[in-house]
């Protein structure tokens, strides 16, 4: 069994949890999640926990993989309560499935976060570009790892293709199957570490965590010949202790990424447009047709592609619509709290005068 410092756990945390904590309280951290129910791994056992109804009323207050909670554990039953999630650290949100404006906690508490793609013919620049959008907000330390690099010499992509796309991060072309190159990632995997694998399916996650794993730990599904698309293999969220101490999130291939960032993330993911930017005539330069927009002119010149500035573009707009979705929910709710006020206080006015 583990110890709490084996999951990460460390002075700083300690504080956290002794400021809020109430008798018979522990500390556990969130290691796997269900329908409900989420299993907690803390001093010396492991638990499946379930949270209180007063929260799940509030979303914000719901546990993620990865966080740290203040438990009640029934040991002899192998149960828990979970009582309190520990302010994070760092999280990895993405905007929820559907209609509904929300975020979406795929993780929390992480030091690094692998933007795993594959060099095969569907090598999308797009799709990391808005990845490490995500990441970038989440505070984590972004790391592109491009998988399948035994097959580079089959005309498939390019790693250093992404060099322009992923500024700021570490780009390590790697192999699952051979080995090839995982090396490179030790820096990032130290005891007491924890990162998140993130991507679409197929692109060999589950695999290269088993790589890291020393065996075979998570099912893996092969990819469909002609077209190189995966099936979804991981279907929750869940960490995985590796042999050097690190801890892994596996988290299932995302077909739809919306994005939860603000323009602080999207500057960092588009570096190179911001500092083409410092040297607009406007300083409110959209870069669409405005003079003197010294981005424009670098796509002109060919020191910056199009599809970067389309991108970026792209992602600006729906940051944009999303701040604007939630500033209208916040308004609204605020208009509810304050009705309910209202109604509460001619109540008590009204039984007052009776």
């Amino acid at each position: 069994m583990h110890s709490l410092i084996d999951l990460g756990w460390d002075s700083t945390w300690q504080r956290t949890f002794d400021s809020i904590a109430q008798a018979a309280w522990v500390p556990a951290r969130v290691l796997g999640e269900g329908r409900d129910v989420w299993r907690v791994g803390l001093e010396g056992a492991e638990l499946l926990a379930r949270v209180p109804g007063r929260m799940r009323h509030d979303a914000a207050t719901m546990p993620a993989v990865g966080d740290w909670v203040a438990v009640e554990a029934r040991l002899s039953e192998g149960t828990a309560t979970i009582h309190a999630v520990l302010a994070r650290r760092t999280r990895l949100s993405r905007r929820a499935a559907g209609r509904a404006t929300a975020e979406q906690v795929i993780a929390a508490n992480l030091d690094s976060i692998f933007v795993v793609s594959a060099l095969d013919r569907e090598l999308n620049a797009r799709r990391i570009e808005r990845w490490l959008a995500l990441v970038w907000e989440s505070g984590a330390r972004p790391v592109v790892v491009l998988n399948k690099a035994d097959r580079l010499g089959e005309g498939l992509a390019d790693p250093r293709s992404l060099e322009a796309v992923a500024l700021g991060a570490q780009v390590h072309a790697v192999s699952a199957r051979t080995g090839e190159g995982i090396e490179s990632l030790t820096p990032y995997l130290e005891r007491g570490r924890t990162v998140a694998l993130v991507g679409s399916s197929g692109v060999g996650k589950s695999s290269l965590i088993n790589r890291l794993a020393g065996d075979l730990r998570l099912a893996t599904n092969e990819v469909r010949a002609g077209d190189d698309r995966g099936r979804h293999t991981t279907t929750a969220r869940s960490i995985v202790a590796l042999p050097s101490g690190a801890l892994v999130v596996d988290t299932p291939g995302l077909r739809e990424v919306g994005l939860w960032a603000g323009e602080e993330a999207l500057g960092q993911t588009f570096e190179d447009v911001a500092t083409l930017a410092a040297s607009c005539r406007f300083r409110d330069c959209r870069h669409v047709a405005e003079p003197g927009c010294a981005v424009r002119r670098a796509v002109d010149e060919g020191a910056l592609a199009a599809e970067r500035l389309e991108s970026f573009h792209k992602l600006q707009r729906e940051i944009a619509h999303v701040a604007r979705q939630t500033d209208a929910l916040a308004r609204i709710a605020v208009q509810k709290k304050t009705k309910q006020i209202h109604r509460d206080m001619r109540k008590r006015y009204r039984e007052r005068g009776k």
